[in-house]
């Protein structure tokens, strides 16, 4: 067969299939349906309980066309039905037919429609949360960014790259306390020698004197003060 003709024939197919109805299925059941703990013999009897209503105008199509339609052997989706009904996926619903005047019965999608309303407000929700955790700083680096916001308060400057590399030196290398490195500027700023060089050396003799905390520093500051050692 030429290209041309498997062109036309393809072709045909396709509107073949397109004027043979389409099915609105939602797009969250193919993608999450395993999440939602369906496998995927449910997940076809869904598609074709749509198919029926949608196409055929079968709201309750019966257990022999159910199986005929999805190959089944006889018996075998009886129980599938029971369990997505006990889980609220489907349900039956008895209504009477005002045109034929009979009591009847038809499957009802609602519960389906429910879930997987959920389930996307859900996704869109950790979505939106893991957004939120990703743009937030780490507390390390928020940490960091306070302390070049009060070093560049007390320098009355921007801080140089330089000065950027040392306070996160402090922070990363030494793992010199956040309120200790600023205690160490607010007695740099006492002394009035407010320089890195003159901070470094306050961090390098509080750590030489095995001084961890403020209220060791602080100790440490009174007994330099006082004169006694």
């Amino acid at each position: 067969m030429e290209m041309n003709d498997s062109w036309k024939v393809w072709s045909k197919g396709i509107s073949f299939g397109l004027e043979a109805a389409m099915v609105n299925i939602p797009y969250v059941l193919f993608v999450h349906y395993r999440q939602l703990h369906l496998d995927e013999m449910e997940v076809m009897l869904l598609v074709q309980l749509l198919s029926f209503k949608q196409v055929e105008h079968n709201d309750f199509p019966s257990i022999d066309q159910l199986e005929l339609r999805m190959g089944t052997a006889p018996g075998g989706l009886s129980p599938v039905i029971r369990r997505l009904m006990k889980e609220g996926w489907l349900s039956i619903d008895d209504f009477m037919d005002e045109a034929a005047g009979i009591q009847s019965e038809r499957y009802n999608l609602s519960g389906m429609y429910e879930k997987l309303g959920k389930c996307l407000a859900e996704q869109r929700a950790t979505g939106r949360q893991a957004e939120a955790q990703a743009s937030a700083p780490a507390p390390k680096e928020e940490e960091q960014r306070n302390l070049f916001v009060i070093f560049e308060k007390e320098f009355a400057r921007p801080l140089s790259p330089m000065e950027f590399e040392t306070i996160s030196g402090w922070v990363d290398q030494d793992s010199y306390p956040e309120d200790l490195i600023l205690l160490a500027l607010k007695e740099a700023v006492f002394a009035g020698k407010v320089h890195f060089r003159y901070i470094d050396r306050i961090l390098l003799e509080w750590s030489r004197n095995r001084v961890k905390t403020v209220e060791d520093a602080k100790a440490h500051i009174q007994k330099f003060r006082t004169g006694s050692r």
